[in-house]
């Protein structure tokens, strides 16, 4: 080690360490009671990168010499509630105030050739569990049980976290070898981190894609997330795509760089996609901040086109109904990735409607079509407003001041009807109960039709009043009748 890295693992070290202290002061008291039992405990990982760049968060990760069993008894006294889904493979986590935090005993693990499951060994020294991180950044340590805290940096990761670079602390084939899902977090790593990922892993990365077959779809789901929730989801995205991982996890994705747009000939859709995602970012303070949805259906809500695609005659080409055929594609996607049911309804309900809105044209729409707009979208409203404000990626300048003033007249046309007549609640003018009544029915299928009939008549309409939509619902029972 040289006398320049000594200098800086000391100053990452000093960082680090006042960072914890600033950031998570019952890091040392749980570093306490961990020594009072006779074992170590260090700070790594994430953490560790973290506090370095000035970004440590309320989740910790620590490594120890002590077993699982050990560490659950410790942190039972020193949490406030303790959880151990993870003690098969040597983590126990706890919770104290605002502060959560895994244990993990020093371990090393690699999976079998066909199994989704890690074999867990465990180890001895943290250099060992070091070696087995998946990233140099990751494999950084403060020790804080001696004497004093110790910065531990056996794989340079601190003159890989000021150059920017993800390596890998041996070999990447064997670190993908033992967890192909390092190589999504790598991607999802480059878009949060904003990092630059080392020749040497892209290429492993290429070479092993087809590794990540073994890993469980839930596992796959939670990386993606977070590559898509990251600041700049644009770069994980692409390298899923160049080195393949995406033609096996999210195969619909690489297919839209084989498909023109027939509103943008000068980016292909794939391109178009991820500008929409990026577009849709741009206005998630609509949404509360950060949203998956609007994500998910952003990148997603054009995935139908290579499925519709046609050409027509005289030149150019046609994606007709693919907003119907997209939806369909994403629901089945997100489905065999285990995302939630309201989570897939959600994306393929903003993605079957995310077209609804060219046939506003310039603004010719009746009352009765802005109504059956919003009712449609239900609670999805303002998601839909995101999502078809951030379809408009047209280089036009007048065509896209035009199709965003259009826009603002349709969200004008809406306000002014949720004033008068809550769209946001529509109902039929008389309920189950009345109907049964005036026609004298029972609970049956043809009470259904009958809301079926006057909500139809409130759509079209607006609001009939009792009596007026009364005598509606007679006559049409007469003609029913006759």
């Amino acid at each position: 080690m040289t006398s320049q890295h000594r200098a800086e693992l000391g100053a990452a070290g000093e960082l680090a360490i006042r960072s914890l202290i600033e950031r998570a002061p019952l890091a040392s008291s749980l570093a306490h009671a961990f020594a009072a039992k006779g074992f170590r405990l260090a700070l790594v990982g994430g953490p560790v990168r973290d506090a370095i760049l000035g970004r440590l968060g309320n989740d910790l990760d620590f490594t120890t010499n002590a077993r699982p069993e050990e560490s659950k008894k410790i942190l039972s006294d020193w949490a406030e509630s303790v959880w151990d889904t993870g003690i098969e493979f040597g983590t126990v986590a706890g919770k104290r105030g605002d502060t959560t935090v895994e244990v993990t005993t020093y371990r090393s693990e690699t999976y079998d050739a066909n199994s989704r499951k890690p074999e867990v060994v465990y180890g001895e020294n943290i250099e060992g569990d070091l070696s087995r991180r998946d990233f140099t950044v990751n494999s950084m340590a403060l020790e804080l049980t001696g004497a004093n805290p110790e910065f531990i940096d056996p794989f340079n990761g601190l003159s890989d976290l000021a150059k920017k670079v993800l390596t890998t602390p041996g070999k990447a084939e064997d670190s993908f070898s033992d967890d192909p899902l390092r190589m999504m977090r790598a991607a999802r790593f480059a878009s949060q981190l904003g990092f630059e990922i080392a020749p040497d892993v892209i290429a492993a990365m290429k070479d092993m894609a087809k590794r990540i077959e073994i890993i469980s779809a839930e596992r796959v789901r939670d990386e993606f997330t977070k590559l898509l929730m990251s600041k700049s989801p644009r770069i994980g995205i692409t390298i899923l795509v160049d080195t393949g991982l995406a033609e096996i996890v999210l195969p619909e994705i690489p297919k839209l760089r084989l498909e023109i747009d027939e509103h943008h000939h000068h980016k292909d859709v794939y391109e178009h996609s991820i500008t929409v995602l990026e577009q849709a970012i741009e206005h998630e303070d609509r949404l509360g901040g950060p949203n998956l949805l609007i994500r998910l259906a952003s990148l997603l809500h054009d995935i139908g086109k290579p499925k519709t695609r046609a050409l027509i005659e005289g030149g150019g080409v046609s994606f007709h109904h693919h907003e119907v055929v997209g939806a369909r594609l994403a629901k089945a996607r997100l489905k065999a990735l285990r995302f939630d049911g309201n989570t897939i309804d959600d994306v393929e309900t903003l993605i079957a409607l995310h077209l609804r809105f060219h046939g506003y044209g310039d603004g010719e729409w009746t009352d009765s079509a802005v109504r059956r707009y919003v009712r449609d979208a239900g609670e999805l409203l303002i998601h839909l407003h995101v999502l078809t404000r951030a379809d408009c990626t047209t280089r036009n300048a007048k065509k896209a001041a035009r199709l965003a003033a259009t826009y603002d007249s349709l969200e004008a046309r809406i306000e002014k009807l949720m004033e008068e007549e809550e769209l946001s609640k529509i109902r039929p003018d008389l309920d189950g109960a009345q109907v049964m009544k005036l026609l004298n029915l029972k609970p049956s299928s043809d009470v259904g039709k009958a809301l079926d009939f006057l909500l139809e008549l409130r759509l079209e309409n607006g609001p009939l009043g009792q009596e007026h939509a009364t005598a509606e619902l007679l006559k049409w029972w007469e003609e029913r009748k006759l």
